[in-house]
Order: C-alpha cells, then sequence, then structure tokens
C-alpha cells in the first residue's frame, strides 16, 4: 500500500516531488559522462534524487552503479564494496556476474549467499586482499569491463564522505583521483550526509579532488511546490488540509524534504477529518518527542561555553560573537576559545557555516533546544 508520506528512507514515486531542474541536470551529466559532486546538508532527498535521475536512464549503452560506503571503515573495505557493486549492476541474473567475475577478477573466489529478503535474492562477497589485487586494478575495473562490452557506466557512490574517515585518507584520495581521472568511458557521482566533509573533500584546494567535476548544492524544495504535494496527499487519504497550513508545515522545518514530510505525516495522524490548529501543534510536539533522543545524546557532553554558543545561535545572533554584548549574554570565553566552540560544534554537525554568519546545522534540533535548553 502507497504510503501518503515517507521519511528515514529514500522517497520514490508519488512521493517524490519537484526536483524538476536537478533531475534534468543531473540525467544531462549522466548521459554525458560528466562526473557530478552533489553536496546538502542532511534530509534534502539527495539520494533519492540521485535513484530518481537513475530510474530515469533507458540507455541501454549506459548502466548505473550504485553503492553506499557509510559502513566501510578502511581502503580495502571500500575496494571490495566497489568491485561487489559493479559486479552487481552488470546483470540481473547470478550466472552472468559469475561469468563477469570469471573473467574480470579470476584470483578471486566469491561466495555467494541466497537471502531470505525479498527485496534482495543474494548477496556477494569477493574477499579481495592486497595479495590479490592491487588498488590501482580494482579502481580500473569499472574502465575495463566499460571498454570490453563497449558500454559506459556511471557510478554513484552515497556517503562517499567516509573515504575521508580511513587510515591515511589522503593516500587513499590520491589513488581514486589517480585512476578515476584518466577514465574515458565511466563518469562518477559522489554524495554524503555530513556536508562540512564533503565541502572539505572538493572544494579545498589542496585536496586531490578539488574541481573533480560539477558540483550541484541541491537547496530546499520551495514552499509553492511543497502545498500543492501536501494537500493533494490529505485529500487522497480522505482528509483536508488548507493552503495555509500546509505553508505552516514548511515554514515550521524550513522546507527540509524529510522533515516536511515527517510533520505532514504527524498532522495528518493526528487529524480526523481537517486540519486544525490543535492538530498542527500535536504534530510538532509528536516531532519534538520523535527526535528527543537523539538530541539528547547530540547535547550530552558539550560544555557550557559550547552550550552558550547554540544559545546564541538560537536568539538570533549568527556573527560578531566577542562583542561585549554577546559576552555578557552568553560567556564563550577567549577568541581563541570561540574558534575551538566552532570547530568543535562543526565537528559534531550541531552548526553550519553559511555566508550570512554561523546557523543551527538542524532546525528541528533548533527547535527543540529553544525548548529544551533556553
Amino acid at each position: 500500500m502507497e504510503k501518503a508520506f515517507v521519511y528515514g528512507m529514500s522517497v520514490a514515486g508519488n512521493n517524490f516531488t519537484d526536483r524538476i531542474e536537478e533531475t534534468k541536470r543531473m540525467k544531462a551529466d549522466f548521459e554525458h559522462g560528466i562526473n557530478v559532486i552533489l553536496i546538502s546538508p542532511r534530509r534534502m532527498g539527495k539520494t533519492s534524487l540521485v535513484k530518481k535521475v537513475i530510474g530515469e536512464i533507458d540507455n541501454p549503452k549506459i548502466k548505473v552503479v550504485y553503492m553506499d560506503i557509510y559502513d566501510c571503515r578502511s581502503e580495502y573495505d571500500f575496494y571490495n564494496r566497489f568491485a561487489e557493486s559493479v559486479m552487481l549492476s552488470m546483470s540481473n541474473k547470478l550466472e552472468q556476474v559469475v561469468e563477469n567475475i570469471k573473467q574480470f577478477l579470476v584470483r578471486v573466489s566469491p561466495k555467494i549467499s541466497f537471502s531470505p529478503d525479498p527485496t534482495s535474492e543474494y548477496s556477494l562477497s569477493l574477499g579481495i586482499t592486497p595479495k590479490d589485487y592491487s588498488p590501482e586494478e580494482i579502481l580500473n575495473l569499472p574502465e575495463r569491463i566499460a571498454q570490453e562490452k563497449g558500454i559506459r557506466l556511471v557510478v554513484c557512490i552515497d556517503e562517499f564522505q567516509q573515504i575521508g574517515e580511513f587510515p591515511d585518507s589522503l593516500t587513499v584520495q590520491k589513488r581514486l583521483r589517480g585512476a578515476w581521472q584518466h577514465h574515458q568511458n565511466v563518469s562518477y557521482c559522489f554524495f554524503g550526509s555530513k556536508k562540512h566533509l564533503m565541502e572539505n573533500i572538493f572544494q579545498n584546494r589542496r585536496m586531490p579532488f578539488y574541481m573533480f567535476g560539477e558540483m550541484l548544492h541541491l537547496d530546499c524544495i520551495p514552499t509553492a511546490y511543497w502545498v500543492p504535494f501536501i494537500c493533494s496527499r490529505f485529500e487522497k487519504y480522505g482528509k483536508k488540509i488548507s493552503e495555509e497550513y500546509a505553508t505552516r508545515i514548511c515554514e515550521t522545518v524550513k522546507n527540509y524534504s524529510s522533515y516536511v514530510q515527517q510533520l505532514a505525516w504527524n498532522v495528518m495522524a493526528e487529524t480526523e477529518k481537517e486540519v486544525n490548529e490543535e492538530t498542527l501543534q500535536s504534530g510538532i510536539s509528536a516531532l519534538l518527542q520523535q527526535c528527543h533522543g537523539l538530541f539528547v545524546q547530540q547535547t550530552e557532553g558539550l560544555t557550557t561555553y559550547q552550550l552558550n554558543f547554540l544559545r546564541l545561535l538560537c536568539s538570533g545572533v549568527h556573527s560578531g560573537f566577542t562583542a561585549q554584548a554577546v559576552a555578557e549574554t552568553y560567556p564563550l570565553g577567549s577568541k581563541s576559545n570561540i574558534d575551538r566552540i566552532k570547530k568543535a560544534l562543526i565537528d559534531k554537525e550541531l552548526i553550519t557555516l553559511e555566508k550570512d554568519g554561523i546557523f543551527i546545522a538542524d532546525c528541528v534540533f533548533e527547535l527543540w533546544f529553544k525548548k529544551e535548553m533556553m
């Protein structure tokens, strides 16, 4: 049964709204072999967008490889995920996958596990080690396959910022860039949920992946697109919401895609026939309660100075933190201590640097913090 609203997972079908221009641009990039780096804050729908674009590729000469490397903790963890994903993307038939492994990875003995999961018939483990293959051999695998099969590949890597967490990460990044920059039949799409780490990898002039491809910054979906979507979903399930209340749902969570869907569902769940002020507030309270445990965990262990810095941001101060009036309201210590506070909170993904100053990274965290910690 189709869900009214979807959050906490990638969104597809009728639950996907807007992103018309982004979809068009990324599809053109994929079809023309342009590398893409997709950067945005959390909960903007990056994974959903990439999967939508993948679903619209209808050229049989273009194969798309999708992988999530969130749980990869080392260089060879990544190489195994990389090779396994490439092999699995070449065919839906197990026999053909095995044949491709015999052709392109002759020095490994694959393990096939049949899964009870109805969404996946089997899983593949190659167990590649440095004794089997060098990094360059694995990294050049897609280009070799594309050349021999007369196709083009697009390799999409989710949570790419994990590369930056590997031991000796800089060397690993140099290896990857050194191999991939020469590929003529393979293009790459990188995206991830940690904006500041992705920006460091791709926008820092000293890093190997600087200027590797087209940078796409995903902004919030405008309210003008959200409102008819929300109203139509309520109507489909026999309930009514006015454009005013649909707009307020968007405004409450600053149009962050996942939060819009989550809050809209909470409000729908509280509504018998038509949304009113009581059901809207009940939906907001439910959202804060659903996030309470996570936000408590995120604030545990913060110093008084760090909490004061968050209080400043929540009170509307986004720059000029050394001013006397600021110091009297929420003490932060010395200028050097303020720099340490900012770095620590950026690393914890609690704040973000924008052109207009420093802001709380998560709009719902900000609502919760004002309610619980101010």
